[in-house]
């Protein structure tokens, strides 16, 4: 017999009394669910702004992460390939940087060990040689062609979404791994394996945030924690991941910024100075629209 039976056919005792104001009282006073802890952003300059976030006790496995949100309406992305740019090696972040004049820059997606990149690549509406992954269904795009009132940068899921290459629908294009789709879904297996990690992700505002771990994570743990803790964020897919995974900020965005609280050391880490560089084949740059139509003027070749 339940309790729901004693209770209608017999007065509670009062011990059962006590007992059910006991329960009532724990629940009362349990701590309620925490709510979602998105970053606390500090300005860098219009559309563009920065945090170092650290998700809540929901993502036990998952460290901090730098974290940039950028306005597309303000601030144009960029593709650079080593190859196509008549370069014989891959420069390091810090060097593509420097070459580009872009404020900020990260790492693309994946490559063969002969720097190939793996899956599609457009510059300035050109392909850059590489071919459609047929399993790989995340696509970063910017500047959609003809010019039109789409959003100027965002992620396409290659699952439903559909990409023209010929000629191709956006002049800047890079494929990667899909991560989180707009049902919620992760599209990555549970393997494990734990690494640094950047993630491109697009909010409900059509903002583009360029997410970095400082810790190794898999790429699992940070679709299970954006879409338990971020509800802003509609889409996230994975680029390269491991020693590859880089993000870097120029310092002129620190040194002509506004007067600001961020802590010293944030800078230092978005400045990569905390952590080795590799040669990248493959960047992705942004420059702000006001001062360049397209991406930002090279500096001078050695």
């Amino acid at each position: 017999m339940g309790l729901m039976d004693l209770q209608t056919t017999q007065p509670p005792h009062p011990s059962c009394r006590m007992l059910r104001l006991f329960f009532v009282s724990l629940l009362l006073w349990a701590p309620t669910p925490a709510l979602a802890q998105e970053p606390q952003w500090e300005r860098l300059a219009p559309g563009l702004t920065a945090s170092v976030w650290q998700p809540d006790e929901r993502c036990p496995d998952i460290d901090r992460f730098l974290v940039i949100k950028v306005n597309p309406a303000l601030y144009r992305f960029s593709v650079h390939y080593f190859a196509q740019e008549g370069l014989l090696h891959p420069p390091t972040i810090e060097e593509w940087q420097k070459r580009s004049g872009h404020e900020i820059v990260f790492n693309a997606g994946l490559f063969r060990e002969n720097f190939a990149y793996l899956g599609l690549l457009f510059k300035d509406g050109k392909s850059l040689g590489s071919r459609r992954h047929s399993i790989w269904q995340g696509l970063f795009v910017a500047e959609p062609q003809p010019p039109r009132s789409a959003p100027k940068a965002g992620i396409l899921d290659l699952a439903g979404d559909v990409f023209h290459e010929d000629p191709p629908d956006f002049l800047e294009a890079a494929q990667s791994l899909m991560l989180l789709d707009r049902k919620g879904a992760i599209r990555v297996r549970q393997t494990g394996k734990r690494a640094y990690q950047t993630v491109v992700t697009e909010d409900k505002d059509g903002h583009i945030l360029i997410l970095k771990s400082l810790g190794l994570v898999s790429l699992h743990g940070i679709g299970q924690c954006l879409r338990d803790t971020f509800p802003s964020i509609t889409l996230a897919m994975a680029m390269d991941g491991g020693s590859s995974s880089d993000l870097f900020v120029a310092e002129s965005l620190w040194k002509s910024g506004e007067a600001s609280d961020f802590p010293v050391n944030w800078k230092d880490l978005f400045a990569g100075r905390s952590t080795a560089h590799i040669p990248l084949p493959t960047i992705i740059g942004l420059s702000p629209r006001e001062r360049a139509p397209g991406a930002a003027k090279p500096a001078p070749k050695p």
